[in-house]
């Protein structure tokens, strides 16, 4: 009786022994993945790519003086129908083309007593604008607008207002070919260093896209943009 007692106590022991072990090695994997799950690197990863404009806006802006208000306002009236005329000539379509609202100064009517010493009473300007989708038709018809000095219309092009503008509209397309360029770039920034440090790269922990950003390639090209995206990715690195 006494031998079967101390077998069972001997099973029991074994048994519970074994489970410490099993236990142990569980406990031991656990606290090593852990630690390897607290263990990062955090990269970047940049796409960028030039693009042609795809809009572009043109203001064509005249201006004029006169002492006699009537004929200020034919004066405008002509150099509108002129410079529109200029344009369609050239292949710009009419629906392309917008006339703006005339603005007439009247310098003695000013709120501070007017200038009386100036030459001219009346000031007026104008602005005929171009929105094209043809951005290198419309370039081509820039290269060609002294002929508008030709015909008596003098644009004015040192006001900032009036200035040419060229928009990339079509960022939609691009992104996610960008998104993925960015994050290839960000992975083998971080396989480098995992390898350097002679760890293995793991899963990703957090990804976040950073924010599209368009600009003018350089001052003598806007109408070619620099499409530009910056990715940041946290690897898991492990042994």
């Amino acid at each position: 009786m006494k031998n079967s007692n101390h077998f069972g106590f001997a099973v029991v022991g074994i048994c519970l022994l074994a489970g410490l072990i099993v236990l142990g090695f569980f406990i031991n994997n656990s606290v090593k993945t852990f630690k390897d799950y607290e263990r990062t690197v955090t990269v970047r990863g940049l796409a960028e790519q030039e693009h042609m404009a795809d809009v572009v806006i043109w203001p064509l802006q005249f201006t004029l003086a006169s002492n006699n208000r009537d004929e200020i306002f034919t004066q405008l009236e002509e150099n509108a129908k002129i410079t529109r005329q200029f344009l369609m000539e050239n292949g710009i379509s009419e629906d392309e083309i917008s006339t703006d609202v005339p603005i007439v100064t009247d310098r003695q009517a000013q709120r501070w007593g007017g200038d009386s010493g100036a030459q001219f009473r009346y000031i007026a300007s104008q602005a005929i604008t171009v929105y094209s989708n043809n951005v290198e038709h419309v370039r081509d018809v820039m290269r060609k607008v002294g002929e508008l000095g030709q015909r008596g219309v003098i644009i004015s092009g040192d006001d900032y207002q009036f200035r040419t503008e060229y928009m990339f509209t079509r960022l939609n397309e691009i992104k996610p070919e960008m998104i993925e360029e960015a994050t290839i770039e960000a992975r083998k920034v971080a396989e480098k260093f995992a390898e350097d440090s002679d760890s293995k790269l793991g899963k990703i922990k957090t990804a976040s896209q950073g924010q599209f950003t368009i600009s003018d390639r350089d001052n003598n090209n806007p109408h070619i943009k620099n499409v530009r995206v910056v990715s940041t990715i946290v690897y898991y690195l492990t042994d």
